[in-house]
């Protein structure tokens, strides 16, 4: 249905959409494409372990800075994103969602573990007919060896 002629959206289609780009995000990351990630929280506020960051550029170059990339162009990591609660406000064009992250990773001296695990808290907002990332909150409650995953955690080792 279409919002254009006054008929209300399809909660289906919303809800799928914001699926997608939660999805996405996690596909974005594990594939260490940060200029992706850059564009697709572009409209967005990214809030982890520092201060919050805003704008493709400064995303983009938080995550070059933070994340540790290997050979293969990746973090040789798994991001697995569950429990995910979606809340759409489809008049005001807004929603929110929760949703917990386990991160996996492997390296050749590294058997396959989980290495962090914690919470996503984000806001979204429909413009042009298409949802977009206002806003991602990482809490992550569980470390493991982070130590070849960031930076930071790399130096303290």
């Amino acid at each position: 249905m279409s919002t254009s002629i006054g008929m209300p959206a399809d909660p289906t289609l919303s809800y799928r959409a914001i699926e997608n780009l939660i999805a996405r995000y996690a596909e974005l990351v594990d594939d260490g494409d940060f200029a992706g990630l850059g564009t697709l929280l572009a409209d967005a506020t990214f809030t982890g372990s520092g201060e919050p960051v805003s704008g493709r550029e400064a995303i983009e170059e938080m995550f070059k800075e933070t994340l540790i990339v290997y050979a293969d162009g990746t973090p040789r990591t798994h991001h697995v994103t569950t429990n995910v609660a979606i809340e759409v406000d489809e008049q005001a064009n807004t929603a929110v969602s929760r949703s917990y992250v386990t991160v996996f990773q492997a390296l050749p001296d590294l058997p396959l573990q989980p290495i962090a695990a914690g919470r996503y808290h984000d806001r979204f907002e429909r413009r042009d007919g298409q949802w977009r990332f206002a806003e991602r909150r990482v809490r992550i409650n569980l470390i493991g060896d982070v130590s070849r995953h960031a930076h930071q955690a790399a130096a303290r080792r």
